[in-house]
């Protein structure tokens, strides 16, 4: 009971910030959150069987959720547009998931690519989408714990690359802006930045398997 107060209280704490200036410890906590609901829509997508560890946080609600909503649904859509690119992740960038250290280099190293000429909701999608399909892999070959490593990686990277340009758009409910039915100039801007998120990972794929030299 304990265990699921602090996970009450903890969720509570992450949708509060949505009515102030979130700050940098804010914006990270929020997105480990979406990155766990993200995970765990991608894992039941896949049939893949998942008991989350007491310690995860619930699924986010409030003006959280519907942050979430929305990067599930552009993740759809990316992931519609280029299938092959978010499945079999660690077999695209040929390494082992038994080891933490391997994990957790090798996604920062496609984080890092994916934003190297820019951030765009794009890229961040792009990002999520990587994390939940290494996330389905290390599940499938019995390496349930190292999703917690990705969403931690995921925090960290966010921690230090996409803070400053969260804060500047007011916090993660920018994103709601990305889907407008009715705007298809604003759709065509997705697709754009969506396609361009794929080229940076496959990008970030050839660095990743380049030998050292």
């Amino acid at each position: 009971m304990e265990v699921l107060r602090r996970s009450s209280v903890f969720a509570a704490e992450v949708m509060e910030v949505f009515d102030r200036s979130p700050t940098d410890k804010e914006l990270v906590s929020q997105a480990k959150a979406l990155c766990r609901d993200y995970i765990n829509s991608r894992l039941i997508r896949a049939g893949v069987s998942w008991s989350k560890p007491e310690h995860s946080a619930p699924v986010p609600g409030g003006k959280l959720a519907e942050v979430s909503t929305i990067l599930l649904r552009l993740g759809d859509e990316l992931e519609y547009i280029r299938p092959n690119v978010y499945r079999n992740i660690a077999r695209q960038l040929n390494i082992s998931l038994h080891s933490e250290t391997v994990v957790s280099d090798a996604f920062l190293a496609v984080a890092a690519q994916i934003f190297t000429a820019g951030i765009t909701w794009g890229k961040v999608v792009s990002l999520y989408a990587v994390a939940a399909g290494l996330a389905v892999d290390c599940v499938r070959h019995a390496q349930p714990a190292m999703v917690h490593t990705i969403v931690d990686c995921l925090g960290e990277f966010v921690r230090k690359t996409l803070v400053t340009w969260l804060k500047r758009r007011g916090g993660w409910a920018d994103i709601t802006k990305c889907v407008v039915n009715t705007d298809p100039s604003l759709r065509s801007h997705w697709l754009v930045a969506a396609v361009c998120s794929f080229g940076h990972f496959l990008k970030a794929i050839f660095f990743v398997l380049l030998p050292e030299r």
